[in-house]
């Protein structure tokens, strides 16, 4: 999850000093956090079906969370007023939980999760297909689920932040979809969004390098249609493709490990 979107956004050049290398200590610790939040992902996703609103994902997963002994990291964020995102169809990211979106036959949903575990937080997402969905549309996920390893195998120490978007656009960009630009993955530690930036497209602004210690999301936000997305001016988070097109992502938490990289939030 990442708030600040903002449309025709230019990507500043980070200095290292932003970046924020984790201890030994700080790793166990996110760890932690990053398997719960794998745990929750999972519980949750399998409870997502016809019929079943996202109000109901929303308290299941608090409750399931608070349980653990963590909270869910997105409730009050900056205002959002739930604790996880559900976002359906051509919601990009950032779809809030209701009571009155019901799920049916045939819906894609990204669910959204972060917690805080002894002050740190892990993040991961996923698609669901509820039911039947066009083949089309499935390839949408996995193409959209292989673009996210794609980009973390170009994880490597010394490498560059720009390999990661570079490796994802020469996957995604030939098979015609829309990589969203105005949201990105992100450092992630104590706090919820941290440095770096994490672009998923082909740029030249991110350039520094990958070290040993480092944690952020690989994310990709990716549209059957233009790259193009709006937000809900009424609610100001609900992100849309801006053409109506079907949107998928994937996500995340990775550690950069002295020979690669290590998913943390993988099964």
């Amino acid at each position: 999850m990442k708030r600040e979107l903002k449309l025709s956004m230019v990507i500043p050049v980070q200095s290292h000093s932003m970046i924020h290398i984790k201890s030994k200590n700080e790793i166990i610790k996110m760890r932690d956090a990053c398997k719960l939040a794998r745990e929750v992902l999972q519980e949750t996703a399998g409870i997502a079906s016809a019929g079943r609103s996202t109000l109901e994902l929303n308290d299941f997963a608090d409750k399931y969370t608070r349980k653990k002994g963590a909270v869910s990291a997105p409730l009050n964020y900056k205002g959002f007023p739930k604790s996880i995102c559900t976002s359906i169809n051509d919601v990009v990211c950032h779809g809030i939980p209701s009571k009155n979106e019901i799920l049916k036959e045939g819906d894609i949903i990204n669910i959204d999760i972060t917690v805080k575990l002894n002050g740190y937080h892990g993040d991961t997402s996923r698609m669901v297909a509820i039911g039947n969905i066009p083949e089309k549309t499935e390839m949408l996920l996995k193409d959209t689920e292989q673009a996210m390893y794609t980009g973390i195998d170009a994880i490597k120490p010394s490498g560059r932040i720009s390999d990661i978007g570079n490796a994802i656009d020469d996957f995604l960009t030939p098979k015609g979809y829309g990589i969203v630009r105005d949201l990105t993955g992100h450092g992630i530690g104590r706090n919820f969004h941290e440095e770096p930036t994490v672009p998923h497209y082909r740029q030249k602004h991110i350039n520094h390098l990958i070290r040993p210690g480092m944690i952020f999301t690989v994310e990709p936000m990716v549209n059957m249609g233009a790259h193009t997305v709006t937000i809900n001016e009424n609610d100001g988070w609900t992100v849309t493709t801006a053409d109506g097109s079907l949107s998928a992502q994937y996500e995340h938490t990775c550690l950069v490990t002295e020979d690669g990289y290590e998913i943390l939030t993988k099964d």
